[in-house]
């Protein structure tokens, strides 16, 4: 196995990696706007077949986020994930000025935290950084669902049953 990195993916790229690890899959338009929009992309292939990628949201400043690890199941326990992390961590470091600090927030899935620890990563409580929320905004995502043939939405009512 000899696996490259770049600093591209494409949109089918990225919702076959999503599809692979049971994520729903987006409209390559939205796709393509998050990823022109991200400050770093890494992507892993093994030959030409895409095995995993990650992406860097960064204000220029102060604040990153690392989202969209995305690495194959079977590609999970070869170091690709850990050097996709490293590359993004890598790109922030070559950007601090001395004084400077960037504060790089993760989501973790799958009970992963060991992992992100072994990388520097601490595990956020809300005591140090408040609670985690978030808010989903969708513009009729059962279209998107149904074009690929996902799972039904379900509406905030539908949840609470």
């Amino acid at each position: 196995m000899s696996i490259t990195y770049k600093n591209t993916v494409s949109a089918e790229e990225v919702n076959l990696l999503r599809k692979a690890v049971g994520f729903r899959q987006i409209l390559p338009e939205q796709i393509r706007a998050g990823l022109d929009g991200s400050a770093l992309v890494v992507s892993a292939y093994d030959c030409s077949r895409i095995v995993g990628m990650a992406r860097l949201i960064w204000d220029g400043g102060m604040v990153a986020l690392i989202t969209d690890v995305l690495v194959l199941p079977e590609y999970k326990t070869q170091g690709v994930e850990q050097e996709l992390i490293t590359r993004l961590l890598d790109f922030l470091r070559s950007k601090l000025k001395p004084g400077f600090g960037i504060q790089v927030d993760i989501k973790v899935w799958d009970n992963r935290e060991a992992f992100y620890e072994s990388l520097g990563f601490q595990l956020s409580t809300p005591e140090r950084r408040g609670t985690p929320m978030h808010i989903c905004l969708t513009n009729q995502i059962e279209l998107t669902d149904a074009e690929f043939k996902q799972c039904a939405f379900r509406g905030k009512e539908e949840k609470s049953k």
